[in-house]
């Protein structure tokens, strides 16, 4: 596999380079969000920007348009050293950014979005037809027709974020960068979206297309830089560069390096427990189907953006399906919002345990309580003592390093706020329990811990959704795995089948 930029260079003799990010550092305290990456690009070309969580993209796009400044490194555009002290100098300079979440105002019209902030003025007025000749002319650069006096919140999500590209088209830039911009859009809009791609690439506009999504990687970028842990991996010719090895560049493992895994041995597995047949939701998941069994570990494996986390919350009630059905126990359930998904059984502890899980300055103990609480109502308070008997008993079941129930939660270590959350859940004695990405941030010796837990909840009859990016994690700890892709599932293993290779293999679409 091809990785060093002069072989790149050789492979694109016309190419103007415009961007050379060299050696970019960037440390928030003690963290290494960028430990010596580098990125190039050409005029003319759509250049993927691919990683895990924590790889370092929206910290090294931040540096490019001023969000950050970098603590070390240098970077040129256009023949010169820049360094932009914010997004409008970035832009200024003829970088531009399209974001996942657009961040325009839908109560103005598609013109004044395009113009937001340069609208031209005579004697202190709008010039309004100056304002729809420059509006309409952006939006036919990009093979659009539209009444650009039309407000933008009554128009689709795609075309929304045509009308943010058109907005870069007007300020002249020379380089976009597209941050997710397929995450909301359905199949035909990511094809119409690559047409527009593909005709400013004509034009000699460089792109910078960062995404999760394989398939739309391969359909549309020329080259593509990847990732990993903050450090720069390699720099690759799409049309060089197998899915396979692809994979493995973003996972830092090699197919050969994980051969010896092996699953757990399969138990005595109760009845199905819940049955979900072509759920799914458009423009967040295909509609899949899925089964799990009392006292059964199954896995979600995939790439981040694959639907892992969509479907966990699709079970639980977070986003709501608008296709197929779920039975639980042989029954017919409809699961529409968390509250009715604990009713039924159902917990799930997300990954984002920060933002979604914990509640920092309240003390271990509250954190604790919280489910239950919650599931009992505002008119069925739980006392102070059956809430430090609940607190104790789970700081004792779970090993949870604490100075007191009192502690603030922020004062612990990851590993022990996340099991502060899994005893959160555990509390209300769930039938299934769905783990996203459980162990992510924490040290080994708590991730052995949680991944024992989960064999003894197995052993208890629980029902266990387990979902993780760590392939090894995945066959350590499932008896049957899901393997997701670009937002489907594209099969299933079972047994001696959980093996790292067959998953990666799977992912990469190689059978």
């Amino acid at each position: 596999m091809t990785s060093v930029c002069s072989v790149v260079n050789a492979l694109f003799p016309m190419a103007a380079e415009i961007l050379r990010m060299r050696d970019i550092h960037k440390a928030f305290q003690s963290v290494k969000a960028l430990d010596g990456v580098s990125l190039t690009l050409r005029t003319g070309e759509i250049h993927a920007l691919m990683g895990e969580n924590g790889a370092g993209k929206s910290t090294l796009i931040k540096v490019l348009t001023g969000v950050y400044l970098p603590d070390n490194g240098l970077i040129e555009f256009d023949g010169r050293q820049i360094s932009p002290r914010s997004p409008r100098e970035a832009e200024a300079a003829g970088i531009s950014t399209v974001y996942q979440e657009i961040n325009l105002v839908p109560t103005m019209s598609i013109a004044d979005n395009i113009l937001l902030g340069r609208q031209p003025t005579r004697l202190g007025c709008l010039r309004k037809r100056d304002m729809r000749r420059r509006a309409e002319a952006a939006i036919g650069r990009l093979g659009l027709e539209l009444d650009v006096a039309r407000s933008l919140g009554s128009c689709s999500l795609a075309v929304q974020q045509m009308v943010a590209i058109a907005r870069a088209l007007d300020v002249q830039a020379r380089l976009l960068i597209l941050d997710e911009p397929t995450s909301s859009l359905d199949e035909r809009e990511v094809e119409f979206l690559f047409d527009i791609m593909r005709r400013l690439r004509a034009e000699g506009m460089a792109i910078l297309f960062v995404t999760h999504f394989l398939n739309q990687v391969y359909a549309v970028s020329d080259r593509i830089t990847v990732l990993r842990n903050g450090g720069f991996v390699g720099e690759f010719r799409t049309a060089e560069l197998p899915r396979l090895q692809l994979i493995s560049a973003m996972l830092g493992r090699t197919y050969e390096e994980v051969q010896h895994l092996k699953a757990p041995a399969e138990t005595q597995r109760g009845d199905t427990f819940l049955e979900a047949t072509g759920i799914g939701r458009r423009g967040l998941l295909n509609p899949m189907d899925l089964t799990i069994a009392s006292g059964e570990v199954v896995g979600l494996a995939g790439l981040l953006g694959s639907g892992r986390s969509e479907t966990a919350k699709l079970l639980f009630g977070i986003e709501k399906s608008d296709s197929g059905e779920m039975r639980m126990q042989g029954k017919p359930a409809l699961i529409d919002s968390p509250r009715r998904a604990v009713r039924n059984g159902l917990a799930f502890s997300s990954e984002d345990r920060k933002s979604e899980g914990i509640i920092p300055h309240l003390s271990v103990r509250e954190n604790l309580i919280l489910a239950m609480q919650a599931s009992r109502g505002v008119l069925r308070l739980l006392s102070r003592n059956e809430q430090h008997a609940l607190a104790e008993h789970y700081i004792r079941a779970l090993n949870i390093k604490t100075p007191s129930p009192e502690t603030p939660i922020q004062n612990l270590s990851g590993g022990n706020q996340q099991k502060v959350l899994l005893g959160r859940w555990l509390a209300l004695q769930p039938k299934l329990i769905m783990l996203d990405e459980p162990t992510r941030g924490i040290d080994v010796g708590a991730k052995a811990e949680i991944e024992k837990l989960v064999h003894s909840l197995r052993a208890k009859g629980m029902a266990v959704l387990f979902i993780s990016s760590d392939l090894e994690e995945i066959v350590r700890t499932c008896e049957r795995v899901a393997v997701l892709r670009d937002r489907s599932k594209v099969g299933e293993l079972t047994g001696a089948e959980v093996q790292p290779g067959r998953i990666m293999n799977m992912i990469a679409h190689h059978e």
